[in-house]
C-alpha cells in the first residue's frame, strides 16, 4: 500500500467515512489531509460532519453539470 492509499485510510477512519463518500471524495479530486482538517470540534457544533459536507459538495456539483 502506497503513501496516497495509506493517507485516504487514515482519512476515512478519522472523519468516519462510508466507502461511498470516501469514492466522492477521491472522484472530486479532495486531499485527504484537507478532510480531517475539516473534522468539527467540540465548540463548532455549526459544523457539518465531513461525511455529510462531502456528499452536499458532490450533490451540488454534479447538480450544476447535469
Amino acid at each position: 500500500m502506497g503513501k496516497e492509499d495509506q493517507a485516504w485510510k487514515e482519512a476515512a477512519r478519522r472523519c468516519r467515512l462510508s466507502r461511498e463518500a470516501l469514492a466522492m471524495a477521491r472522484t472530486m479530486g479532495m486531499n485527504p489531509k484537507k478532510l480531517v482538517k475539516n473534522v468539527p470540534g467540540p465548540k463548532q457544533q455549526w459544523k457539518a460532519p465531513v461525511e455529510q459536507w462531502v456528499r452536499d459538495m458532490y450533490v451540488k456539483r454534479h447538480k450544476s453539470r447535469g
